[in-house]
């Protein structure tokens, strides 16, 4: 057996392993996290405080460069990674098909990297940039990978999925973040 077939094997151990940890409160639960429309209010405050600290002007580029992070993170995930990868997620691999716990079946076949990942640490990672808040960076980073947890309990994505997205999704948030400063710097 190569590293990557190792690598793979493990994978799968670590998945089911997680998945297999399921309640009928949890799978209530879960499947509500992993919904993108919960968390509308979250994102809501998250622009309010923007608009609080950086007044319109500011708050509007911030803005504006929060959606290129997460069209950036979702665009990546989706047509360059799942597209070149081809992973099956655990829900359709049929070797394990019926060790999987899973609610309902996504979209898409490919789950590597998980778009849920990378769009919830690119928006995490980002913004705990932008406020530079230690109460705030916890919380976030603990909700970027409940998000991503969710979708293992769901049966949709492996560990790996979830981690390649969070790299992305750093990744690019930091990229972005790194090509603002001087603009925020120099911008009124």
């Amino acid at each position: 057996m190569n590293i990557i077939e190792q690598i793979l094997s493990f994978d799968t151990e670590l998945f089911l392993f997680f998945n297999k940890l399921h309640t009928p409160f949890f799978d209530v639960l879960m499947k509500q996290i992993s919904s993108k429309l919960i968390w509308v209010p979250l994102y809501l405050i998250v622009l309010f405080f923007i608009f609080r600290k950086y007044k319109i002007k500011k708050g509007l580029l911030i803005f504006l460069f929060f959606i290129l992070v997460i069209t950036l993170t979702d665009q990546i995930s989706v047509h360059l990674f799942k597209n070149i990868f081809q992973r099956l997620r655990p829900c359709y691999e049929t070797s394990i098909q019926n060790l999987v716990h899973y609610l309902s079946l996504p979209g898409g076949h490919y789950g590597f990297v998980s778009s849920h990942a990378a769009n919830s640490f690119g928006f995490a990672f980002f913004s705990l940039l932008i406020f530079k808040n230690k109460k705030y960076s916890v919380f976030i980073l603990f909700w970027a990978s409940l998000v991503s947890y969710s979708r293992i309990y769901l049966g949709v994505h492996y560990p790996a999925d979830i981690v390649g997205g969070a790299i992305l999704g750093v990744v690019i948030s930091l990229l972005i973040y790194e090509l603002i400063k001087p603009i925020l710097r120099n911008y009124n």
